[in-house]
């Protein structure tokens, strides 16, 4: 690593992988020096080669035994990332690790423990937290502009079902879509999450009860600091995209709308109509995967602490175990019933 320059390794090249490669490329500040994947052949060769990045392997150790390597991201599925997070940190390679870190809590709290010990630096890959809108949310909430906050209401839902191989290995909404949100109100409100109450049901296609899931989800949360918020998760919006939050406090409100591809609309007496959300994440976070390894790299070359860390991980996590639970029993579920974070670990916020 240079004074300005951060040498980055990446593990797994599909859709994620190639999307911080294509942004890294960009960053003055870092350089991909190579690029890993299980089914690396003659198509990801060519995609490599036309961006310049040298070294195209099979073998993920052998870019975490690169002494040129100064930081890997791990793209890879989630069954991969434990085991990755540890050879990276002895290695004494940063660590940027997509979301979420495992399946297994114990599994999760163990790494980042171990991670931490090693001492390089480890951010978790939720990237909602740079979007500019939410941001711009957090900020107003952190100044005090609409007093204390009293309710928090974040709304998430996909144009399209993911497909039935996905649904099978995903972990369920609560784990591998929901967990955006529970970051997410974590961050708006600066505040724990102390209970979880949850509903959910199969009203969109009956594969996702085949495989344990729902694909329409309700929860409702209560913050240490008295504070009430609700999420709604669906599968499928007939109308695209819906990401949309709210925070309300004893001084007023601050929202944040849909991202649209413009900003016309056009009147006639059928009435209003203007395009519908931008498609999907690619599209509606593009800014915010920048951002993500921007402040990554900032971090590194000027040691300073990730703005999503370890912790932050293992919190997404617990709230998606109460929230799983709380449906599986028709209950409240307390943050307690669940265990903890590792010791020692700090949150630290954008």
């Amino acid at each position: 690593m240079t004074k300005d320059k951060v040498r980055i390794g990446i593990i797994g090249a599909g859709r994620i992988g190639k999307i911080h490669a294509d942004n890294l490329l960009r960053n003055p500040h870092a350089e991909i020096v190579g690029i890993s994947d299980l089914y690396a052949g003659p198509e990801l060769e060519s995609w490599a080669a036309g961006r310049g990045i040298p070294v195209v392997t099979t073998d993920s150790g052998k870019l975490l035994a690169m002494s040129d390597v100064d930081a890997v991201l791990i793209c890879s599925s989630t069954d991969t990332h434990v085991p990755l997070m540890e050879q990276a940190a002895r290695a004494g390679k940063h660590i940027f690790c997509e979301k979420p870190v495992s399946m297994d809590l114990a599994q999760t709290r163990s790494v980042v423990e171990a991670v931490r010990q090693s001492g390089v630096k480890l951010q978790i890959g939720f990237n909602r937290r740079f979007d500019h809108n939410f941001r711009r949310v957090r900020e107003h909430v952190q100044s005090g502009a609409i007093g204390d906050p009293h309710i928090v209401k974040i709304t998430s839902r996909d144009p399209s079902p993911p497909p039935a191989e996905y649904i099978r290995v995903s972990g369920g909404i609560f784990m591998d879509m929901m967990i955006h949100d529970f970051d997410m109100a974590r961050y708006l409100t600066g505040s724990e999450v102390e209970e979880v109450y949850a509903q959910g049901n199969v009203l969109i296609h009956p594969v996702f009860a085949e495989h344990g899931d729902v694909d329409t989800a309700i929860v409702t949360l209560t913050f240490s600091n008295g504070a009430i918020g609700v999420i709604d998760n669906s599968r499928q919006a007939a109308y695209g995209y819906d990401q949309r939050v709210e925070v309300f406090g004893s001084l007023g409100s601050v929202a944040a709308a849909n991202d649209h591809p413009n900003t016309a609309e056009i009147s006639t007496a059928a009435g209003l109509m203007r395009d519908k959300p931008l498609h999907f994440f690619l599209e509606r976070y593009n800014e915010a995967y920048v951002q993500e390894t921007a402040l990554f790299i900032d971090a590194i070359l000027n040691d300073v602490p990730v703005l999503v860390d370890g912790h932050d991980a293992v919190q997404a996590e617990r709230i998606a175990l109460a929230a799983r639970m709380s449906m599986q029993q028709g209950r409240p579920v307390k943050l307690s019933e669940v265990p903890g974070a590792p010791v020692g670990s700090k949150t630290v916020s954008l």
